[in-house]
């Protein structure tokens, strides 16, 4: 099966060539689709000149429309048999997603995310007020999708990208995880979780989710829960 990965990419001047080189490393089929979310930090520059068609395909939005309106220009675009969303900032490591994979590959998962919450795999420990913000989410989503996720805010969410073609989505920002998990409960699609690590920043070094968008996601999974077909 041929991977596509979809990267989100806004002001990341600091880790985006070597993201680019951990993915493209991976030893199976894939393709890398960069949508730079209206960087201003030089990071465009990077893209054109040393990655933009070398490394990878790259789509450039004009102004910063988040990450969601990221992921749906990304789809536009890919060609694989799977779809997968990578952060461009290091967080999460590329090497967790063959085993990701390996459970579409068998045809026992349509969806697999990787939980933060069920590996014993290496953790930094950073932002209690964070990771009770998104234990608290998951809880609140799978009360509406009875689902029984650890960790719906996850970044690695792979899907079969028939199951993701078949999805209108709509949220522009960080309401893309929310909404899809909704969205792909309602499919009956088969839905599994892989323990992965997991290296967070803080706000210091980048980290761009905030209280604002925890808001935002209780609106949308009442919102998806609820009313949205």
């Amino acid at each position: 099966m041929k991977l596509s990965v979809i990267m989100p990419v806004f002001n990341e001047t600091a880790t985006i060539r070597e993201i680019v080189d951990r993915v493209r490393a991976l030893p199976i089929d894939l393709e890398i689709v960069l949508v730079d979310d209206g960087s201003t930090d030089g990071t465009r520059d990077i893209l054109k000149n040393e990655i933009e068609g070398k490394l990878a395909e790259v789509v450039y939005q004009d102004v910063n429309r988040g990450k969601g309106a990221a992921i749906r220009a990304g789809l536009e675009r890919v060609t694989g048999d799977v779809v997968v969303i990578q952060d461009a900032d290091l967080e999460y490591d590329p090497i967790e997603l063959p085993e990701l994979l390996k459970l579409i590959e068998s045809d026992k998962a349509d969806v697999v995310y990787g939980s933060r919450f069920v590996s014993g795999k290496a953790h930094r420990v950073l932002l209690f007020w964070h990771s009770i913000g998104n234990r608290f989410l998951t809880l609140l989503s799978n009360c509406f999708t009875n689902l029984n996720l650890t960790d719906m805010e996850t970044c690695y969410k792979m899907f079969r990208t028939d199951v993701l073609r078949r999805i209108r989505l709509e949220q522009d920002r960080f309401g893309f995880e929310p909404e899809v998990t909704a969205k792909v409960a309602r499919l009956g699609c088969r839905i599994y979780e892989v323990g992965i690590g997991y290296s967070g920043r803080d706000y210091a070094q980048g980290k761009k989710i905030g209280w604002r968008d925890g808001f935002v996601a209780i609106w949308c999974i009442v919102k998806y829960g609820l009313f949205a077909r």
